[in-house]
């Protein structure tokens, strides 16, 4: 897609203890970048936090900078330390639980009943981007993207006004 406009900054945060301490574990980060370059976003390589680590402001970092979406991944489980949504939950003027239902619908398809157990968020920030907290497993990821593939410029365009009066601050 090279010489085709920018859609926009976008980010990814890889929430993973592991990959913090070596990122040539991370599996999933990569795999939402080209994704996000696929579709025209400028985006950096991912940022690596540990989990429970700064994942708000990791995330509140790359609003502050401009990022029209900003995806994370890992973090979203049940484990003492998964604790991505609380961090980015805040950070949300409007929530879309029906992002994370679908990735859980499809989660169900493939990994079985331990998709119930993602506890991901979605939404919108006051700044009128798209956050969406994906599971840290690439078919977690997968599931995601491709529920993101359907949404993710409807959501973008509505929130900056397309076919409506734009959101007002509040």
């Amino acid at each position: 897609m090279t010489g085709e406009p920018t859609r926009g900054r976008a980010a990814v945060v890889v929430v993973s203890t592991q990959a913090a301490a070596d990122p040539a574990l991370d599996r999933t980060g990569p795999v939402i970048v080209a994704w996000l370059r696929e579709r025209s976003f400028t985006v950096d390589e991912p940022v690596i936090v540990p989990d429970g680590g700064g994942i708000a402001e990791t995330v509140s970092a790359a609003l502050d900078a401009g990022a029209r979406i900003v995806v994370t991944t890992g973090g979203t489980g049940v484990t003492p330390t998964d604790r991505t949504p609380e961090a980015v939950a805040p950070l949300l003027d409007l929530e879309l639980p029906g992002i994370i239902e679908e990735i859980r619908r499809r989660g169900l398809d493939g990994a079985g009943p331990t998709a119930l157990l993602t506890r991901g968020v979605a939404g919108i920030s006051s700044g009128g981007a798209l956050v969406v907290t994906l599971p840290g497993s690439r078919g977690g990821v997968a599931d995601g993207l491709a529920v993101l593939d359907g949404v993710h410029e409807h959501a973008l365009a509505q929130v900056h006004g397309a076919g409506h009066a734009p959101r007002s601050a509040s």
